[in-house]
């Protein structure tokens, strides 16, 4: 019995039909796209939509924040490398009785004097050098003019040089632009003192309230958390405080060095160079000796280039000293790094925060040692050679006993000697011959030994 359905006929209306395999015929899809009761959209989806356009917007909006507030991330983190640097002279004074504000107040006093005095000799130094450079101009102008006079047979004057140079466009240019360089000059300038005043400001408050600052990290953690952060906070204060002590006693040691050699070759400007050797080659990594055996060269050339040339032989014998014999003695209880670590570690901090990650990429990567010290198990090492750098050595493939293999065949092929083609004379024949009568001694041992068993057998029977 077959299922009707209905149709449409030619006039619009619905019609039987029979439907030859019992089953109903496929549904059509419904006018104009509708979507049906049961296709509705899952409840989840818009809920689910709007969840991630949230955080999408909050991730825009983080990182817009976090490239706005870089510099200030930055200062806090040298202020924070400074505080702790001066933690142990802080604590100091307050173990003897004085307030942890007045006794960083006073570190701070003490440093900004320090740096002013050194930039005001810095100053003064350059300054007078300036000076004496463009009060002897005309000078080095006409000892030049009169070479080029001499050997070029020109007839050049001075004043025509002067008006010359004073009504060229390319000094007009030159002016024109300095005097722009100097607004920007002066906007950086302001710039820098600004930032120099935020990082003292908040490397003072973490100094003069450390133990505050710990009781605050300390009280949303649990006792077993707390231990850990109190010693991991005393691990980075005792290795960059280490490192600002070895750093500042190997400043001192080369400042005086240099400044003996300087005032024995009548350098001008002595105690200034010498205190710029010492702070600008141990606070500035890698490059920093270069830059600041530099300057004393370049000033001791103008009273005589020999001069310059014993400032360059003192320096890198200096530099052998301190890295070979100084350093080590100094940095083995404070910052004990191998110098390659040291390196890539200033070029890791360099390309990640520039000028500022050079400065304190040394302090961060030796407390991170510390941590890997406290917190990382180790074991005792083997005894075995090629941990030391020593390669076992296989019995008869020196490079002597070849030698003395090859001088032997080389004697027995001069003399005649029989067994001259293989190792020293005389060895093979002798090792076969004590082979065989070893073999036959064997051999007759082991008769003996038979018969003496057969024997005894046949006494126990």
């Amino acid at each position: 019995m077959s299922e009707t359905c209905t149709v449409a006929d030619e006039t619009g209306q619905a019609a039987p039909h029979a439907s030859p395999s019992g089953t109903a015929p496929p549904a059509r899809p419904p006018v104009g796209g509708v979507v049906a009761a049961g296709e509705r959209m899952p409840r989840w989806l818009p809920r689910a939509m709007v969840l991630a356009l949230a955080l999408v917007a909050v991730f825009q909006l983080g990182s817009w924040a976090f490239h706005q507030l870089t510099s200030l991330l930055i200062n806090i983190l040298i202020a924070f490398f400074l505080a702790l640097s001066i933690e142990p002279a802080v604590s100091w004074m307050a173990s003897r009785g004085m307030r942890r504000g007045l006794g960083t107040g006073l570190v701070f006093l003490a440093v900004m004097t320090v740096s002013a005095g050194f930039v005001t000799l810095l100053g003064s130094m350059l300054a007078g050098q300036i000076i004496t450079m463009v009060e002897g101009f005309p000078g080095y102008l006409d000892s030049v003019i009169n070479w080029i006079n001499a050997h070029f047979n020109t007839d050049l004057r001075r004043v025509d040089v002067q008006e010359g140079l004073l009504r060229s466009d390319w000094l007009r240019t030159y002016v024109q632009n300095s005097a722009t360089g100097v607004l920007d000059v002066s906007a950086q300038v302001l710039g820098g003192l600004f930032q120099l005043l935020t990082i003292t400001l908040f490397a003072f408050y973490f100094a003069a309230d450390g133990p505050r600052l710990r009781r605050a990290l300390c009280s949303v953690l649990p006792p077993a958390r707390q231990a850990e952060v109190l010693r991991a906070w005393e691990i980075a204060v005792n290795k960059t405080g280490g490192y600002l002590y070895s750093r500042g006693l190997m400043a001192l040691i080369s400042g005086v060095a240099h400044y003996i050699l300087l005032q024995f070759l009548g350098v001008p400007y002595a105690p200034v160079l010498a205190v710029w050797v010492g702070l600008v080659s141990q606070f500035i990594p890698t490059i920093g000796t270069y830059l600041a055996g530099a300057l004393p060269m370049l000033i001791a050339f103008t009273v005589d280039p020999w001069y310059a040339l014993w400032v360059l032989i003192f320096v890198v014998i200096y530099q052998q000293f301190e890295n070979y014999v100084l350093q080590p003695k100094l940095t083995s209880k404070t910052v004990d790094i191998h110098p390659a670590v040291a390196f890539g570690s200033v070029v890791a901090g360099t390309a990640l925060l520039g000028a500022v990650g050079a400065l304190i990429a040394i302090p961060a990567v030796a407390t991170l040692q510390a941590f890997l010290g406290a917190y990382v198990k180790r074991y005792a090492v083997t005894d075995d050679p090629r941990v030391h750098g020593h390669r076992r050595r296989t019995p008869g493939t020196g490079l002597v006993i070849r030698a003395r293999r090859e001088w032997g065949r080389l004697r027995a092929a001069e003399s005649g000697e029989p067994g001259a083609e293989s190792g020293e004379p005389g060895e093979p024949g002798t090792s076969r011959g004590s082979g065989r009568s070893e073999g036959a001694g064997g051999a007759g041992e082991s008769g003996e030994t038979g018969e003496s068993g057969q024997g005894s057998a046949e006494g126990r029977s």
